[in-house]
């Protein structure tokens, strides 16, 4: 089988680059391991909707449609949103296809999946940035009657034991999913290291409203500081629910989730906390203050300070002085842990020496270092908004823009 572009993957950024390679009508192939947006329907957890407001979900000719434009996508919802943009875009996706292997071969790639070889030009890598979870090592350490759990494997409270929870990672994952069992009635303990908090609405408009009209959302690659850094930071503490509701560590204290350190280490079944949690936090709210400046600042050389409300700061993170930096994890109060510690991209089936030192795809803004392989949806890969539904065109744009050049001969060693 042959086509001159495979894609991997048929979630937002595989189908958005499958249209832009038909705008330029340039044959292609799209490959899923399962159905249209199979992340989203089977490692997700059932009470999960999006971040963004479903105005925000733009793909290349689709958006939103439907009455709601300020709320928040469910699971079902967002798959049949992908689901729905397949079929208007006539995306080429074979699905239920299994990629073994990818490898170089005269002048192109052989891909060969579960269902025969393709032979093509280039490969556009979509797979998505969160196919395995970074479960760290201490969890060897964890005593065996306590259940450990990945965000992949969590779907409700139901399926907990009862008893204390102990959720390590406070991103947006970890703060949900803490919240939602501190509300089963369930005592949460929440182990917190790096975060970034975030109100839901400022000065009566979405966040995202805020991020997406200043332009911080658009923010490109080339133009930050330590980009490996920032591709790094974690995901902003935020829910998408019908209450609007801010989901940061006051909000989880106020229902009586316990904050600790960052998990330091597991020590003769105890649990070792590290006391940076006042720093930590004390940093999150500076950042966070930090972007509302230049959104005041922002608004007012835009002449929108009589239209929307007064700036206003919110109340700092409330600490203990002291937490607790040690919880015992034999004694029957902690039934089960959760590591919401993030995720990790799986390429174990991309044999190409493209990787760096740590296992990851070497690229220039998507452009990987063999001509004619792409990346798409990892963490700010172009732009700050590189992971979102609605940062998947622009960057599909730019790339497929670059594979054309390459296809035609262009000396195009990096997409503009």
């Amino acid at each position: 089988m042959r086509a001159t572009t495979v894609i991997l993957g048929a979630g937002q950024a595989g189908l958005a680059m499958s249209r832009c390679l038909a705008n330029r009508s340039i044959d292609h192939v799209v490959l899923e391991r399962g159905e249209v947006a199979n992340s989203w329907k089977t490692e997700r957890w059932d009470s999960l909707r999006l971040l963004t407001p479903n105005w925000q979900s733009r793909l290349p000719g689709f958006g939103f449609e439907g009455e709601d434009p300020d709320g928040y996508r469910t699971m079902p919802e967002t798959i049949q949103f992908l689901k729905r943009y397949a079929e208007v875009i006539s995306a080429p996706v074979q699905t239920r296809t299994t990629v073994t292997s990818v490898r170089p071969v005269d002048g192109g790639y052989e891909v060969v999946t579960d269902g025969g070889t393709w032979r093509c030009r280039t490969v556009v890598i979509a797979t998505g940035a969160c196919n395995i979870p970074n479960v760290p090592k201490v969890a060897g350490a964890i005593p065996a009657h306590i259940d450990q759990l990945t965000p992949m494997q969590y779907k409700n409270p139901d399926q907990l034991e009862d008893g204390g929870v102990l959720v390590v990672g406070a991103s947006a994952t970890g703060t949900q999913i803490a919240h939602e069992i501190q509300r089963s009635g369930r005592q949460v303990t929440l182990a917190v290291g790096e975060h970034i908090r975030m109100p839901r609405d400022y000065r009566g408009r979405d966040i995202e409203w805020w991020m997406d009209a200043v332009g911080i959302l658009d923010e490109f690659y080339r133009d930050v500081d330590n980009v490996v850094r920032v591709r790094n930071v974690p995901s902003l503490q935020l829910a998408g629910s019908d209450d609007r509701h801010d989901l940061d560590l006051n909000a989880l204290t106020s229902t009586g989730v316990t904050l600790v350190g960052r998990l330091a280490g597991v020590n003769d079944r105890t649990a070792q906390f590290s006391g940076s949690l006042p720093n930590q936090a004390a940093l999150s709210d500076l950042k966070m203050n930090r972007l509302l400046d230049r959104i005041d600042e922002w608004a007012s050389e835009n002449d929108l300070d009589g239209e929307v409300e007064a700036p206003r700061r919110f109340e700092p993170t409330r600490v203990e002085k002291n937490p607790s930096l040690a919880t015992d994890l034999s004694n029957g109060a902690i039934r089960t842990v959760i590591w919401a510690t993030g995720f990790r991209p799986d390429h174990s089936w991309l044999d190409v020496p493209v990787f760096d030192r740590k296992g990851r795809v070497k690229h220039d803004g998507g452009v990987v270092e063999a001509p004619g392989l792409y990346l798409m949806g990892m963490p700010f890969l172009r732009r700050r908004k590189s992971t979102l539904i609605d940062g998947a065109g622009d960057d599909a744009q730019d790339l497929s823009t670059h594979l054309a050049g390459y296809l035609n001969g262009g000396d195009t060693p990096a997409a503009a």
